[in-house]
This record gives structure tokens, sequence and C-alpha cells, in this order.
């Protein structure tokens, strides 16, 4: 017999419509100083105003990428056909986004050790006003994805790239500063490598736990011992097996295990206190329990996983 909560599931959907418009305003900004940055890039030929706008090319791909899949996740939440709806796409645009921010710092990396030879001259007073329009554009955009980036995975990617692109205008800035100030070309190469390097440990995290999700492991804030504990310590369980643990996108996190009871026990009560357990000690809202008397012996045999 099963039993379950669809909260987090119902949660998700009704914050699907304030998440994209959120990321519709950012995606339009950050889009309109993208094509600036590359325009002022290829004017000046500065390698760090190249590297900023690069960033922000996966800024807005990645926002364009999750609006896409909360999109289709809000229109599957009714589709029979999709019991868990389409929250997985969610996750695919967040490892899409980490592998392609790691392209572009491997990118940005390699042109400018190229540039540490001989680095041009570059016009210091075009570069530092582009740069502090991207910085006021990355300021709104952090500002309009801040509170999604808690209960959404893809939205938190996009976030997360904003955040790190905001760091990167924040250093060509202060290149253009040095070349303004003293002429020394290499401020520029440099602050490109810095903006690189910058974004790859938020990159692998990010494409961590996203795979993490896919390969449906346990979450990292939950301990699975823990959790079968607990639904052994709920009155009238006497033994618990074949438990699972798993996240089906960011804030939704979905249990399943079997539970034997005394001979005693009342179901509807031991059920209702299960996931009433499951929801306040671990925040998991969608639990599927099978409850099996306890002179029966196992009609299920464990699988290997």
């Amino acid at each position: 017999m099963g039993a379950g909560h669809d909260h987090g599931t119902r949660d998700l959907l009704t914050s699907g419509a304030g998440h994209r418009r959120r990321l519709w305003w950012a995606a339009g900004l950050l889009t309109v100083f993208m094509v600036v940055e590359a325009v002022a890039a290829g004017i000046t030929g500065s390698l760090a105003l190249l590297s900023d706008a690069g960033h922000m090319f996966t800024d807005v791909l990645a926002i364009a990428m999750t609006l896409a899949a909360i999109t289709a996740a809000h229109r599957a939440g009714t589709d029979s056909g999709r019991t868990y709806g389409l929250y997985r796409l969610e996750v695919l645009a967040a490892l899409a986004n980490a592998a392609l921010l790691t392209v572009v710092a491997g990118f940005v990396l390699v042109q400018a050790v190229q540039r540490f030879t001989d680095p041009p001259h570059v016009p210091a007073g075009w570069m530092l006003v582009v740069a502090v329009g991207g910085l006021l554009a990355n300021l709104v955009a952090f500002a309009l994805l801040r509170s999604g980036a808690k209960e959404n995975i893809g939205v938190r990617g996009a976030y997360l790239e904003v955040l790190g692109d905001l760091l990167g205008s924040a250093g060509v800035i202060v290149a253009a500063l040095i070349i303004w100030r003293t002429g020394w070309a290499y401020a520029d190469p440099i602050v490109a490598v810095l903006v690189a390097l910058m974004i790859l440990p938020r990159t692998f995290a990010l494409g961590r736990s996203a795979v993490r999700i896919l390969v449906q492991a346990a979450p990292e804030h939950l301990d699975v011992a823990r959790v079968r504990e607990r639904l052994a310590a709920v009155p009238g369980v006497c033994d618990v097996h074949d438990l699972h643990v798993w996240t089906l996108t960011e804030g939704m996190d979905v249990a399943s295990a079997h539970l034997r009871l005394d001979p005693q026990a009342e179901l509807g009560t031991v059920l209702t206190e299960a996931r009433q357990a499951l929801h306040e000690d671990f925040h998991i809202d969608h639990a599927t329990l099978q409850v099996e008397p306890a002179g029966a012996a196992r009609d299920c045999t464990p699988v290997s996983w």
C-alpha cells in the first residue's frame, strides 16, 4: 500500500511563474549589454572585455535554457503520461551550463596565454565605460535571480553565472583603471585569466550537483541511516527495508520504503506518523510507503541498487 505527499510538486509549479518573469527581465538586460561588450571588445581589442562578453553570453544562454526547462515542467504538470513532470529538464539545463562555462573558461585561458608575449594597446577609456555598464547590468540581474536561486537548481545555475560575471566586470574595471593610469597593457590578459579561473570552481560545483541528481544519489544534506532510524522509531513499525531517498529536482526530495508493522499497529495511524516524520525531520514531502504485516514473509527481493 502506498502513500505520499505532492506539496513539493505544487510549490514548484506555483513558483514557476515568478521565476519566469524575473528570468525574462534578466535575460533581456544581459543580452543588450552582451552585444555592447562584444562590439566594444572588437573595437578596443580588449581580451578582458571579450571574456566578460563571452561569460555574459553563457549567462543569457543559461537563463534561456532555464526558462525553457521551467516552462516545460509547468506545462507537463498535468500530463498523465509524465508522472513526475519534466523537472529533470532543469537539472539537464544546469549540467549543460556547467559544460559550456568550462569551454568558455578554457578558450579565454588559451587566448590570454598567447597575448602575454605581445599584449596589444587597449583604449582604457572605452574599456572602463563599457565595463561599468556591464557591472550595473549584472547587479540588476543578480538581484532579480537571487530569491529563485534558493529553490531551483536551474535558476541557481544562471544566478551563479551572473555572480561570476559581476565579479568579472569588476575585474575589467580594475584592469581599465590600471591601463589608464599606468599604461601597463598586461593588466588586460591578467584580468582575463583571473575571470576564467574564477569561473571554474563554481562550474564544477554546479556540474557535480546536477550529476548527483541525475544518478539519483541520496541528497548530500540527508543521512539515509538517520531516515531509516526515524521511520523505525514510528510507533507500530518493527522493521524498515528497501529504503531509497533521492532528489527529483532542487527542493524536491523523494523517498520510498517498506515498513513492517507490529500485529497491533493501526495502518492509517502508522502511515500518517511516518509521513509526518519525513516532512518535519527531513523536509521530504513526497514519499511512497509500502506496509507489510509483521508475520508475513518478505515477498519482495531487495534489488542490487
